[in-house]
């Protein structure tokens, strides 16, 4: 890598840089949650040298630090489509005790409009050591509590990180970078356009473990009880929103709920951050003594645990090669560059509401590699919720298994381009298509058949 690396902020590591002993991977993501975890362990099976970050403790992201404890998005109806590497992962979880696989669940069983979805419902402390276990087998290399600063930039293309660590601020040397950090902050400090913000982002939640809680009790209790509760309780001022919905680890005694919404406060202002995650609390107190006192199941219940930062639905959106739009998901629009396949459900919680906005799209939904790609900046590319789509097919499209479906994308693509040394902004789609179904992925519909019957 000729010269020296420099900052985009213009900050002093020029010294650094020129430094022999500045790590150099082939890959580095930034971000270890449900998109860069697979995306490292795609790239290090291509033979590609791997760096992952995180500003967590753990990998896995929303589904371990924010305890979104259940995989939406492998299934449109009783479809298939997200296989291949992110399939891989959750067989993994299920034969390591932290799932008793995937089941029907309504969404928002409350409000106005729930609709029924397969789920997987898992304990987020046996996912933590499951994304260990893989990412060591691959080679990947993590670098965990490692918060990221700063993009390096040569000559106007990426060329690596800066991450600040217990040790201290460090300069790290890729050939590709794959921003899996959600909020696009590579994206950003690589000054990638990004889609205009109204203003109107959906909610924040915090969620939070209740324990001794009689779940087969809670099950059986009718759906209009369960919306009447809700109403009650946000009449009230008790509950925030139409949802009583939960998940339970194996075993069947807790409830991992979703039941906070934290609106008002923008998640990518850092004060505003931090006081969604008092207010997220403040409600899980009033939830807690609401679902105690008044539903049936959660009487001797006891509150476990909250989680340790709150979830965050919606924020930046690169502008990409392509933009993928919600009437391009519902018209069920073909791209001859479709890299992964989404499931849904549309998902709109109102930004200023109680209510949410739930269909499910008539099909698994093509997503393009443009998507993934920024216009104008070489070796950066993007994966999760921040790629290029409109706010409506973001809804559909920001799921944790169809971000894990765009992470073996992202990290197909970059090991490609490493490999072939061909450019991250033109990269040959046939030779990026072929390895995503070597390795088991499927593109088109057409795919999801024949691994459900090779399955």
């Amino acid at each position: 890598m000729p010269g020296p690396l420099n900052a985009t902020d213009g900050s002093n590591t020029g010294a650094m840089a020129r430094d022999e002993a500045i790590p150099r991977f082939d890959v580095v993501v930034a971000g270890g949650g449900a998109s860069g975890l697979i995306a490292a362990v795609s790239a290090a099976r291509l033979g590609m040298r791997v760096l992952m970050i995180d500003r967590a403790g753990c990998l896995g992201g929303t589904a371990t630090n924010a305890y979104v404890a259940q995989y939406v998005g492998f299934f449109n109806r009783n479809v298939q489509a997200v296989w291949g590497v992110p399939y891989e992962f959750v067989k993994r979880i299920i034969a390591a005790g932290g799932s008793d696989g995937f089941t029907k669940y309504t969404m928002a069983e409350a409000a106005a409009n729930p609709l029924v979805i397969h789920n997987l419902p898992f304990n987020p402390e046996i996912v933590k050591i499951v994304a260990d276990e893989i990412v060591r087998e691959e080679g990947v290399s993590v670098l965990l509590h490692a918060q990221f600063v700063d993009v390096l930039k040569q000559d106007g293309q990426v060329v690596g990180v800066v991450v600040e660590t217990v040790s201290g601020r460090q300069e790290i040397a890729a050939r590709v970078v794959v921003d899996a950090t959600g909020d696009a902050l590579a994206a950003k400090a690589a000054d990638v356009p990004m889609h205009p913000d109204d203003g109107e982002r959906q909610p924040m939640t915090l969620v939070f473990r209740l324990s001794n809680v009689d779940v087969a009790t809670f099950r059986a209790i009718p759906r209009e009880t369960k919306r009447a509760l809700a109403l009650k309780g946000i009449a009230a001022g008790e509950l925030f929103w139409e949802s009583m919905s939960f998940v339970s680890t194996p075993g069947g005694t807790d409830a991992i709920c979703l039941m906070s919404r934290i609106q008002g406060l923008d998640a990518l202002d850092s004060f505003d951050r931090s006081e969604a995650e008092r207010v997220g609390r403040q409600q899980i107190k009033s939830i807690v003594a609401f679902l105690t006192r008044q539903v049936p199941g959660f009487e001797r219940s006891i509150l476990a645990s909250i989680a340790p930062s709150v979830g965050i639905r919606e924020t930046r959106r690169i502008v990409g090669q392509y933009t993928l739009t919600g009437e391009d998901i519902i018209a069920q629009k073909e791209f001859t560059d479709a890299i992964a396949l989404g499931c849904g459900p549309m998902d709109i919680h109102e930004p200023n509401g109680t209510g949410i906005a739930l269909s499910m799209p008539p099909a698994p939904f093509e997503i393009p590699m443009r998507c993934l790609v920024p216009e104008a900046v070489e070796g950066l590319i993007v994966t999760g919720r921040a790629i290029s789509a409109t706010r409506d097919a973001n809804g559909g499209a920001r799921h944790m298994a169809t971000a894990m479906a765009l992470g073996q994308a992202a990290g197909t693509m970059a090991a490609i381009a490493v490999r072939e040394q061909v450019s991250t902004r033109s990269l040959p789609v046939d030779v990026v298509r072929h390895e995503l179904r070597a390795a088991g992925a499927a593109l088109s519909t057409m795919d999801c058949a024949a691994r459900t019957n090779a399955a």
